[in-house]
């Protein structure tokens, strides 16, 4: 047996078959029905055993056959004819399914379509032939269809790396958020690394320019935290400077200055601003632990002066009720004796509860007006004595005035007072007994 031609084998054309894929068959016309049925309808075999097969041009000789009778040679040569109709319907069914490539599959179906007219092969040889020119038809088509979803996935995917690169320029520009900045810039790197489809060069100049703002953001970010470093030192060595000044306090018995003090190295902590984050809460426990420290011991302090005053208020009031139990109608020199020794008692006594000191001032002073009142009253009633009292009254606030002087030059602050209270003390006798004179 002999061939016309080399036209592939079953085996060749199923493996060119598989090989292929097509674009989608949408929109594609009818295929062309290829009359199956009887070789000798297709060929015939003379009797020299040449085989020709018959199509719209008339005969076409396609091999010889000598290894048994006609039909067998027949048989043979339809049997070709099938696989390439299975080849042309394996192509028609990748368009339809829009499997594979349809630029491979186009080329497929051309090797075919152009093979055929010299096959040696018997079939309806017309038939396969329009139906590979209908396939040829549909995989052009497919093949531009996809060319199109090509550039529209391109395009697609230059404009989503150019709204990544975008947004990545104005993060490298203005963000201050630097976490989150930090986290969307790498969110962006990861989404691009998936985008696909982009051509080399247009892929290459975004990613020019996304290096390009990360690298500003991360400069801009390098800046921020190496000044906020420079800050945070700066404010640790403040900060120690008055954790230094606040111990150096702790000891002080100067209750209201240092108070004031501790309220305003609050305040200018509060102002400085944070240090780094071990320091600042070392620095922190140290200045609390020294500010305690001192408000602990005045606390101490007011609460020990509290309880003494309490005791003062309580021994004044006993006082009071000596004082207040004075009778100068009995006897005025003796009530006036007394009185000035009850006042010198209360001096010596100190200090009271602030919220008391009018309640027993104004009780004492009361007293001493009730006792002022009946001498007016008496000078008034002894007149040829008055004169001899205001002589008595006047060198006895000589006398009180010069102790005064006499004990602060000496240095006794205290007992200067006590003479200057005395010497007051007469002195509004001596103004009453001379008011008295004056008015008679």
């Amino acid at each position: 047996m002999t061939d016309q031609d080399t036209t592939p084998n079953t085996a060749d054309a199923s493996a060119a078959a598989d090989s292929t894929t097509s674009g989608s068959g949408r929109g594609a016309a009818p295929a062309v029905p290829i009359a199956s049925g009887d070789p000798a309808r297709w060929g015939r075999v003379d009797s020299e055993g040449e085989v020709y097969v018959r199509t719209s041009e008339g005969e076409r000789f396609v091999g010889s056959w000598q290894a048994g009778d006609a039909d067998e040679g027949l048989a043979h040569f339809a049997r070709r004819f099938d696989d390439l109709r299975t080849e042309a319907e394996l192509l028609e069914t990748r368009l339809s399914s829009g499997s594979g490539d349809p630029k491979q599959t186009l080329s497929n179906a051309k090797h075919l379509r152009d093979g055929l007219p010299g096959a040696s092969v018997v079939g309806d040889v017309d038939s396969l032939a329009a139906r590979l020119e209908h396939i040829v038809q549909r995989a052009e088509e497919a093949v531009e269809r996809a060319k199109a979803e090509r550039e529209k996935a391109r395009a697609e995917a230059v404009a989503r790396k150019e709204a990544l690169v975008e947004e990545a320029e104005q993060i490298g520009a203005e963000a201050t958020n630097w976490k989150a900045a930090g986290d969307r810039l790498r969110a962006i790197f990861e989404e691009w690394k998936g985008v696909r489809g982009v051509d080399r060069k247009t892929d290459e100049q975004l990613w020019k320019r996304f290096t390009k703002a990360r690298d500003a953001f991360n400069r801009r970010r390098g800046s921020h935290f190496a000044e906020l470093d420079r800050q945070r030192n700066a404010a640790k060595e403040r900060k120690q400077e008055l954790v230094d000044e606040a111990e150096s306090l702790t000891e002080s018995t100067d209750w209201g200055p240092t108070a004031d003090r501790y309220k305003q190295l609050m305040s200018e902590w509060k102002s400085v601003g944070r240090a780094p984050k071990d320091s600042d809460e070392a620095l922190w426990k140290r200045f609390r632990s020294a500010q305690d420290r001192f408000f602990s011991r005045r606390s101490e302090a007011f609460a020990e002066r509290d309880a003494e005053f309490a005791e003062n208020a309580k021994r004044k009031e006993e006082l009071l009720s000596e004082a207040e139990r004075i009778d100068p109608s009995a006897d005025l020199g003796a009530a006036q004796a007394q009185l000035q020794r009850i006042q010198q008692r209360w001096d010596e006594i100190g200090k009271v509860p602030r919220e008391r000191i009018r309640e027993l001032e104004g009780r004492l002073r009361a007293v001493n007006d009730r006792v002022r009142s009946a001498a007016q009253t008496e000078w008034r009633r002894t007149d040829p004595e008055a004169q001899a009292r205001v002589e008595q009254f006047r060198e006895r606030v000589e006398q009180y005035e010069q102790q005064a002087a006499k004990a602060r030059s000496a240095g006794n602050e205290k007992r200067a007072k006590e003479a200057e209270r005395q010497a007051q003390q007469w002195q509004e006798w001596l103004t009453a007994a001379e008011n008295a004179l004056a008015d008679r």
